[in-house]
């Protein structure tokens, strides 16, 4: 036998040194994906919201381009903080929309979906002409809400957290929905604010791609539908408002009280 060591004792050797080896490989391999999981990432709940409007069969497309919510956001106020639009909505544009809103909620007021006493919501509202043009047919508790405040008409708020406590509003009005980056917390604030019974009037466009500021693409009415989760549908029709070419009326489900069964007399 010589002095070295025998090919026999070799794997008996390399035993703790392997073993120890693939131990401290599983280790960096969890460190490297622990580290993975907790670096930053660009809007986590985006893949979220993006899968879910795949699961409307197409219907439903959020845009790409969007890497942050405050990138999503400075878009938005690219448009609503635009010297020029805000001074064409308050002067040239004021009296036409006003006209063509208040025709909308009369025909709304006919149908019984909207009255008086109702206490309105406008979603996105800008300068707020659908504001004024609710007051105009009578329903005088009526508030705006948009990222950009417009007093007295006009509160700052985000439709996707709206500032407004649960069961607020009567209705709510919105022409805004594709600039919704996550619509199905743009829906779950509206039925989260609205009362049970009372009614929620969108316009989407459905026949055509919506302006660059938009945040999603409608295709059809089914996965807008299927976002309502404690509502059903009242009607769709046709329309033509400012580029929007379809109204879809919701209106929220009563709540259910359960009755306490009572059993007769001299049974368990």
């Amino acid at each position: 036998m010589n002095g070295g060591v025998s090919n026999s004792k070799l794997p008996l050797l390399l035993k703790p040194f392997l073993l120890s080896f693939f131990l401290s490989l599983s280790i960096l391999i969890l460190f490297l994906a622990a580290s993975r999981s907790l670096s930053p990432t660009p809007i986590p709940s985006l893949a979220t919201s993006a899968a879910a409007a795949a699961a409307g069969g197409g219907g439903l497309r959020i845009r790409k381009g969007l890497h942050s919510y405050d990138a999503y956001i400075q878009l938005q106020l690219n448009k609503t903080l635009n010297p020029k639009l805000r001074k064409l909505w308050k002067t040239r544009d004021w009296d036409r929309k006003v006209r063509v809103f208040a025709a909308f909620f009369r025909a709304l007021t006919r149908r019984g979906l909207l009255s008086n006493s109702s206490r309105a919501l406008s979603i996105g509202a800008r300068v707020g002409q659908e504001v004024e043009a609710l007051r105009r047919v009578g329903v005088s508790d009526s508030i705006g809400m948009d990222l950009v405040p417009s007093p007295p008409l006009v509160v700052r708020g985000d439709f996707h957290a709206q500032p407004f406590p649960n069961a607020s509003f009567d209705f709510e009005f919105s022409n805004v929905f594709d600039h919704a980056l996550y619509p199905e917390k743009f829906v779950g604030e509206i039925e989260r604010t609205l009362r049970p019974g009372g009614v929620c009037v969108l316009h989407v466009s459905i026949s055509k791609r919506a302006d660059k500021y938009s945040a999603n693409d409608l295709y059809s009415v089914a996965p807008l539908v299927a976002l309502f989760r404690e509502s059903e549908v009242v009607g769709v029709r046709r329309v033509d408002g400012f580029g929007l070419d379809t109204e879809v009326v919701f209106r929220k489900k009563m709540i259910r009280k359960n009755k306490k069964k009572i059993n007769p007399k001299g049974t368990d």
